[in-house]
């Protein structure tokens, strides 16, 4: 039976699929590199994406309303740290996407959810569990695109093209 919680997995599921194609085939070096005038880089936004992923959804699990947002880990939010492989990342990823989707599977999305304080936001609010695993797509989403533009700046390649490959179709 599909319901609102297997739809959203399901996007969540293309959505990290898509951002995979921008990291497939690229060694940790160029996964470290710099392409564009920002500081991203595949392997940074990589690193993120799984950080933001766990975080939101460990957020859902606690309902802790005496949570605060961790400064010090957001120093190295966006850097593939040097011990890191885009290998064990992607394999990381894939666990924490397991974990998100047998979550999902039984999650209350209109549970509401109490959102860790910190500078920006020193009061505390509470969202519904929807709203905050439609942030956790959003993320994935549009980092999937500044990925896309790292990656075609690092050696050509992009998603769209590399779809439509996959698909027998010539771009």
């Amino acid at each position: 039976m599909v319901t609102e919680n297997t739809d959203i997995a399901k996007m969540l599921d293309e959505q990290r699929a898509n951002f995979l194609i921008t990291v497939r085939g690229i060694t940790d070096e160029q996964a470290r590199t710099r392409t564009t005038a920002s500081e991203l880089t595949l392997g940074g936004l990589l690193h993120h994406v799984i950080s933001n992923e766990r975080h939101w959804m460990k957020v859902i699990a606690d309902l802790d309303e005496t949570a605060e947002f961790d400064m010090a880990s957001a120093g190295g939010e966006y850097v593939m740290a040097e011990d890191e492989t885009v290998a064990g990342l992607v394999a990381e990823w894939e666990e924490v996407a397991r974990s998100t989707t047998d979550a999902l599977a039984t999650l209350d999305l209109n549970l509401s959810v109490p959102v860790p304080t910190a500078p920006w936001a020193p009061e505390r609010i509470w969202q519904t569990a929807r709203f905050t695993v439609l942030h956790i797509l959003r993320e994935i989403s549009q980092h999937a695109g500044h990925a896309d533009i790292i990656r075609e700046e690092l050696d050509g390649a992009n998603t769209t093209q590399t779809w439509a490959s996959e698909a027998g179709m010539s771009f």
